[in-house]
């Protein structure tokens, strides 16, 4: 699957019973109790998937949720917090994160700079389109919460799902809280499927 030019793209792996992530999250388990589990198809067999993965990595901006970010809730106390992934994560682009709490921007190796986007959805998507440009693929990385704003917003073009073949049982669903698209829901078509040992990636257009 390839992204055109200037695609607002949400990429989610996903359980079979909806969630995105499990129960109890802490410092020490991010994705709470067995979400591990989701992402096997990332890291045990990324050959397979690597035109997803692509799709995740090569964006000219990223929106996410202070969650993905980090553990740390309410007023930063210092800086320290640095990321989940070292001093070179894997964006490559300016990455706006949603917060209620101003921080100064955070300038990474690698061409990352997470910049703290306090004036929620909608500053953070103008931002990211400025920062993108007109034809730059900006991605939606998570978690839930922040995309189900980009729907609910009627910023989002597509919706790539990996549906990994686990049940959770508990945790955060996707779709809770979706108000878009009126009494009927949200409206998605199917434009592309890729079937992998570890997970079927189905990738989504968004009917407005």
């Amino acid at each position: 699957m390839s992204i055109d030019d200037g695609l607002v793209v949400a990429t989610l792996t996903i359980s079979l019973d909806g969630f995105v992530a499990g129960p109890n999250q802490t410092l020490e388990n991010p994705l709470g109790e067995g979400a591990e589990r989701l992402h096997a198809w990332m890291f045990d067999d990324p050959d397979s998937s690597q035109s997803i993965i692509d799709t995740i990595l090569g964006v000219a901006a990223v929106i996410q949720g202070r969650n993905m970010f980090g553990p740390i809730r309410g007023e930063w106390p210092d800086d320290a917090w640095r990321g989940w992934w070292g001093e070179d994560p894997p964006y490559h682009s300016p990455v706006f994160v949603l917060t209620h709490h101003p921080r100064a921007s955070l300038e990474m190796e690698g061409g990352t700079t997470f910049h703290f986007v306090t004036g929620g959805i909608e500053e953070a998507f103008e931002r990211a389109r400025a920062a993108a440009g007109p034809d730059g693929h900006i991605s939606i990385a998570g978690g839930a919460s922040t995309v189900r704003q980009v729907l609910n917003a009627g910023l989002l073009d597509r919706l790539v799902l990996s549906v990994a073949p686990i049940t959770l049982g508990a945790g955060e669903r996707l779709f809770d809280g979706v108000t878009v698209g009126g009494p009927d829901g949200i409206v998605l078509k199917p434009i592309d499927v890729l079937a992998t040992p570890l997970a079927t990636h189905i990738t989504y257009e968004v009917v407005r």
